[in-house]
């Protein structure tokens, strides 16, 4: 557990370092001047590990960060989810456990209204039971400190530090919500969800390995870097 716990707390750190220092690499300079190949790619990766922030909550709310620290792993996943989008962590948490109890049901959070399970409206209604007016109010006060008084620009604010953010929320939906909870001919467990067949390398780039979906529900507690290892032991014991 120690071990783990280490390893988990270096992860997460890493993730923090490379979103903060890229974030400031791209407000503080205009990429467009370089070329928007690079400005592109630079939105890309700003997506990506804003994903990453939001994987490290989501594994500090099952205790997978730092297993031999409560208090640390909870600092962590608060933190986290602040950096995202000033969300609550014992809000996400209390709602993500409602998820795993529930999945695909009526009392989970994350599924869609029953009546509407195309990928828009079930992707909206999954913004509106986690985005509160208090959030949009909060991200505007932080906008407008950065561009009036640290002297941002606007456009690579909006660039750099909203679009990313908006483009992980799709990335976390279609991967770790639509795709492995939609329902195909119903569900093949108590889990309601279901695994993708994507390579270790892919597994990650998509969304953290969180397509690995099945396994993260049989084992919630198990790391999102220790998932590929954990389907490797599931599908040996079906074969």
């Amino acid at each position: 557990m120690a071990r783990d716990s280490y390893i988990g707390l270096a992860i997460a750190l890493t993730i923090f370092i490379c979103w903060g220092g890229s974030l400031y690499l791209q407000l503080t300079n205009d990429l467009f001047q370089v070329g928007i190949p690079i400005a592109l790619a630079g939105i890309a990766l700003q997506t990506f590990l804003y994903t990453g922030l939001f994987i490290t909550a989501h594994d500090a709310m099952h205790g997978s960060v730092y297993r031999i620290n409560a208090k640390v792993n909870d600092f962590i996943g608060t933190l986290a989810v602040r950096l995202y989008a000033l969300f609550s962590f014992p809000k996400l948490h209390d709602k993500h456990w409602e998820h795993h109890t529930h999945p695909a049901s009526s009392d989970d959070p994350d599924f869609h209204d029953g009546e509407h399970p195309q990928f828009w409206r079930w992707y909206l209604h999954f913004l509106m039971n986690y985005v509160s007016w208090k959030q949009i109010v909060g991200m505007a006060v932080v906008f407008n400190i950065l561009e009036h008084l640290i002297g941002i620009p606007a456009q690579r604010l909006l660039l750099f530090w909203v679009l990313p953010s908006l483009l992980s929320t799709l990335q976390l939906f279609y991967f770790g919500t639509y795709l492995p909870h939609r329902e195909e001919d119903g569900y093949p467990d108590e889990h309601h969800t279901r695994s993708n067949d994507y390579s270790v390398f892919w597994s990650f780039i998509t969304c953290y390995h969180f397509g690995y979906h099945w396994e993260h529900h049989a084992w919630p507690h198990v790391a999102w870097w220790k998932l590929p290892a954990q389907r490797r032991l599931s599908l040996e014991e079906k074969s």
